[in-house]
């Protein structure tokens, strides 16, 4: 990984030092943000190999940069590396599992081994998550096997509300002779 650019985005100097300190010497420039405000500027002119953000930030919230990395095609294909030391207050916007939403999750405080496998983590996820091409057509955590199964369910329904339309059909006929 020599030569990858990571941006951490936390208002904490001790996060952002610590993460640095953490990490292999010579193989990253450690790009630092103090909030919200200043990550994205970073992510626009920097456009870094992974970024790491807290989640409660100044001026711009963690959250509200995760939702611009989302909103934009270029900047969600970036692995992304979730913090908080607070874990509910992210649950309270973003559900879990995370793996879901292709980012990995941090809780702080936290250790070189955690540290190294939430990087591990975002930049696998960030080569599953779906190109804006691939249009995600099924609901998250469905599989193939589910969509069958619903489709099969389906044409029965039909069969029935066919059958039953029938019978319908009869007893209005039988009804009006009675009533002649």
């Amino acid at each position: 990984m020599a030569g990858h650019k990571i941006l951490v985005i936390d208002d904490s100097k001790v996060i952002r030092v610590r993460v640095q300190e953490m990490l292999p010497q010579g193989n990253f420039t450690v790009i630092e943000a103090k909030d919200g405000q200043e990550g994205l500027k970073f992510i626009v002119k920097e456009r870094p190999n992974l970024i790491m953000l807290d989640f409660l930030l100044p001026k711009v919230t963690g959250w509200q940069v995760f939702q611009k990395i989302q909103s934009d095609s270029k900047l969600k294909k970036i692995p992304l590396v979730l913090m908080s030391g607070r874990k509910e207050e992210v649950t309270d916007k973003i559900p879990e599992p995370f793996d879901k939403h292709y980012f990995a999750f941090l809780e702080k405080p936290f250790e070189k081994k955690e540290l190294t496998a939430a990087i591990k983590s975002a930049f696998d996820l960030a080569k599953k998550r779906p190109t804006d091409q691939q249009v995600d057509v099924a609901p998250p955590g469905s599989s193939s096997k589910d969509i069958q199964a619903l489709q099969a369910q389906v044409k029965k329904m039909e069969a029935e509300i066919a059958a039953l339309k029938k019978q319908m059909t009869q007893l209005v006929t039988i009804v009006k002779q009675k009533l002649k």
